[in-house]
């Protein structure tokens, strides 16, 4: 009854560690792609053919359903995997749908009409890629009017994360935020859209300011998973064993993933 997750590397730990503990029963097995990451800068078709390739891997360890943890992959690859790769019997799924429905207060499943909602003016801080694959905005649109959304593409800081020189990231959020804000200086609410972000949060908080409300990705992933699993058990796969999986160096990422943890965690060759 194992649930994959994928990232292209280690920023979807964020997302597996809060849904390991919403749903401490279900295997997981993590797909990182390191070896390939950052996958902000890369074409949509690169990463359109490089998430199949690890979904597939995912399906193979017995995950008939696979979280796209990569905001990136979510808003370049899934709408087309959905609509011309997934079978009927296996299911993929993004992060972007449960934070907006955070954002606009609304239910899984409620198809209404979009309808204005009270927050005016969102702050996107996103990879280049998700940015320019304006999926946030398309999603959005589903749900809610007379939304502004200012997106600051934050090149640099998934290489910080991953090189964990955390000085370096530190100072690029910063960089990156008052860049948004020579564009809105008023944000009323901003998105962190990459699992890489979570561990950055603080310094958003910090460089926007306590009045404004920093939404991240992985406990609201959470929360739509459990609820999505009681919905459709069906989708639970055949795989019973937790694993960590990276086509990267294995002792190299195991090094870095218990580091960003803060517990040991073992990857093995994907």
């Amino acid at each position: 009854m194992a649930v994959g997750i994928f990232d292209s590397g280690l920023g979807g730990l964020t997302v597996l560690d809060a849904v390991a503990r919403r749903l401490p029963d279900v295997p997981f097995v993590y797909f990182g792609d390191n070896a390939h990451a950052p996958y902000g800068v890369r074409t949509h078709e690169d990463i359109f053919n490089l998430t199949c390739a690890a979904t597939e891997r995912l399906w193979a360890e017995g995950c008939d359903l696979v979280i796209l943890a990569c905001n990136t992959a979510s808003a370049a690859a899934l709408k087309r995997m959905q609509e011309t790769w997934v079978p009927a019997d296996k299911r993929v799924l993004g992060v972007f749908v449960p934070l907006i429905e955070a954002l606009t207060e609304r239910q899984w499943g409620d198809n209404s009409p979009p309808r204005e909602v009270d927050v005016k003016h969102v702050a996107l801080f996103a990879t280049p890629a998700t940015v320019a694959s304006r999926a946030f905005q398309r999603e959005l649109a589903f749900r809610a009017i007379g939304v502004d959304v200012e997106a600051q593409p934050c090149a640099g800081v998934v290489d910080a994360i991953e090189l964990g020189d955390e000085i370096l990231a530190e100072a690029l959020v910063r960089s990156h935020v008052e860049s948004l804000k020579r564009r809105m200086p008023h944000p009323q609410a901003a998105i962190l859209g990459c699992t890489h972000y979570p561990l950055m949060q603080k310094a958003f908080q910090d460089a926007l300011g306590p009045d404004v409300k920093v939404y991240s990705q992985a406990n609201l992933v959470a929360e739509s998973l459990a609820d999505y699993l009681q919905r459709r058990p069906e989708f639970m796969g055949a795989g019973t064993q937790s694993k960590f999986l990276t086509t990267g160096d294995p002792v190299n990422v195991s090094s870095k993933a218990t580091q960003f943890l803060r517990h040991q965690v073992v990857f093995e060759a994907a």
